[in-house]
């Protein structure tokens, strides 16, 4: 494993410790497609969410979630949609959000949940 996946890794259990302490239901995790991957799926107060995860180890390209492009969305919008086929609806309430985790050496992680942000 490279010390990217190793880092994308731990940042993933992060944010998902993170939302499960928010009283945020976890559906799955790292659901996978021959077309990507979906972080993590969870259930928040009758909401289901798609969540982008984010782990940074600095500042030096930006935030973590600046990296989540427009290009990126468009293919968790589509990842969405075939898991959402692959379940029983209906679907009256999505959205889709990221989890930024800034890991800095020396420093407590910090982490940001944005909710519905594209």
């Amino acid at each position: 494993m490279t010390d990217r996946k190793a880092l994308g890794a731990h940042g993933e259990e992060l944010a998902a410790r993170f939302l499960q302490a928010a009283g945020i239901e976890i559906v799955s995790r790292n659901w996978r497609c021959k077309y990507g991957e979906l972080d993590l799926i969870v259930r928040d107060a009758g909401v289901t969410a798609f969540v982008e995860v984010k782990t940074r180890s600095g500042l030096g390209f930006g935030t973590p979630a600046e990296s989540v492009t427009f290009t990126k969305q468009q293919r968790i919008r589509r990842l969405a949609l075939l898991w959402l086929a692959e379940q029983d609806g209906p679907w009256r309430h999505i959205r889709f959000d990221v989890v930024s985790v800034l890991l800095t050496r020396g420093h407590e992680p910090v982490i940001d949940h944005l909710k519905a942000v594209f």
